[in-house]
């Protein structure tokens, strides 16, 4: 057997080739839309992509169902209570898969979304014990799926949660104890808030310490995997909806389109955003206004997926050579409508500086000082409620950054306003999108809370 797990940092998400050596077909379940990857190691393998397999119809990136069918010729397969608008083959509730000696069983485990499936991985098809069970977002490495998203369109959290709960404990905990676990997503993801860095695990380690399922009831469990769930990104429904339908195909290896300046701005002037993607220090010396600072390096798609619209073209600002690599990540959420990108930025800066802002960052004691010379700071926490919990600085508005855009009348654009996170990534892009709609004085905290924390006095 042939097994590989590809793990995408960015977006906390896990994918999977299998395959048999002995016959030399192969399946990818959960695969990304940027597929060449996938493609080439089963070429060097010497595998043949029979199958693309999909737990569910995921809410948080755009699968590449699609784009590994029409380069491969592979069949899609989901549960059989899945409708897609593409050609599909609907697996039954202990249907079996054979690729060889590997086998693949099919188990319906409905609860983070109706049409969820898990799917247990046989060596050999007279092993005692089967070698793993790749769980999508129903278990997780130190969590479960959460049952509340929104892109459970007509399902209650009730209805989920007590389909999550009979996933669970009839059909995953039922495999024995050194099955191992692989699941969609780790830490990170929104899918869940207790995930772990581990990317994978056994039945029998989540069965002794993952807190949902150590639950005494049905109630408590219900209680445990719905309190503090941080709020889903806008993009998820998106997402979850355009899973199901056919779309256009990425094409990972183009390049955006070069733009002048006289283009960029005629762009921004009929409605695209400017989404700049520098460090959140380097675009605070200094960047166009009415961008958007979402940074390259951290989870570009997911937080750009939270404050940008679906709806509207993109304009890119990046670091010279990285266009393709930002325009594929916002694909990756299917956000397919990048127009072009900004030539030579920095030169362009340097040489139009009236056209040039810069960005407030307060170190933590320059915070405190601004905070005692004015009297109406208004405070922003942009974190999510897990956080939250953890502490905050007295006085703060808490606002999640996913919710930003949608809550942003409950702020005072002409209020000087601060707006902290953990580090200092999220508030620079929350601070951002702050000026962009209007705000005349927005700061954000370097270090955020963590900054904040060891200024404190012991």
């Amino acid at each position: 057997m042939i097994f590989t797990q590809y793990y995408l940092e960015c977006l906390s998400q896990a994918s999977y080739l299998i395959g048999d050596e002995s016959t030399g077909r192969a399946v990818v379940v959960d695969p990304r839309r940027d597929i060449d990857e996938y493609v080439r190691d089963a070429s060097d393998a010497g595998l043949s992509i029979d199958m693309v397999l999909e737990t569910h119809f995921h809410a948080d990136f755009l699968s590449g169902h699609l784009e590994l069918a029409a380069a491969t010729g592979a069949e899609i397969a989901f549960s059989a209570v899945a409708e897609t608008e593409f050609e599909s083959r609907k697996l039954a509730d202990g249907e079996r898969i054979v690729l060889g000696e590997v086998t693949l069983e099919i188990r319906h485990t409905p609860g983070h979304t109706p049409e969820s499936m898990s799917i247990v991985v046989w060596e050999r098809p007279d092993d005692v014990e089967p070698h793993a069970v790749l769980t999508g977002d129903t278990l997780f490495i130190g969590d479960v799926g959460r049952p509340d998203l929104l892109s459970s369109i007509g399902y209650t959290r009730e209805q989920l949660a007590n389909q999550l709960y009979a996933s669970l404990h009839e059909q995953l905990l039922t495999l024995p104890d050194a099955t191992r676990v692989y699941p969609a997503h780790g830490a990170g993801s929104s899918c869940g808030k207790n995930l772990s860095t581990d990317t994978w695990s056994t039945i029998g380690e989540q069965r002794s310490s993952n807190y949902a399922l150590l639950a005494e009831s049905k109630e408590a469990f219900f209680d445990l995997v719905t309190e503090g769930q941080p709020p889903a990104p806008e993009y998820f429904v998106y997402d979850a909806l355009l899973n199901r339908q056919d779309r256009p195909l990425l094409d990972e290896d183009a390049t955006p389109t070069s733009l002048s300046l006289d283009d960029f701005d005629q762009l921004v002037s009929a409605g695209a955003m400017i989404v700049d993607g520098r460090d959140p220090d380097d675009f605070a010396r200094g960047h166009l206004a009415g961008s958007v600072n979402v940074g390259l390096n951290g989870r570009y798609a997911e937080f750009a997926g939270s404050v940008i619209p679906a709806d509207v073209d993109i304009v890119l600002i990046v670091d010279d050579g990285s266009e393709r690599e930002a325009k594929n990540r916002l694909a990756r959420i299917g956000f397919d409508r990048v127009v072009g990108f900004l030539q030579a930025p920095l030169m362009m800066l340097a040489n139009n500086p009236e056209r040039v802002t810069r960005a407030s960052r307060l170190s933590a004691i320059e915070f405190a000082e601004r905070r005692s010379d004015l009297d109406e700071v208004q405070l922003v926490d942009i974190r999510n409620p897990g956080e939250v919990q953890q502490g905050m600085i007295p006085g703060a508005l808490t606002i999640p950054v996913g919710q930003l855009r949608q809550r942003i009348d409950e702020l005072d654009a002409a209020a000087p306003t601060v707006v902290y996170c953990a580090g200092g990534y999220r508030s620079s892009v929350a601070a951002s999108v702050l000026r962009r709609a209007g705000f005349v004085d927005v700061s954000d905290i370097l270090g955020g809370y963590g900054a904040w924390q060891q200024s404190q006095p012991a």
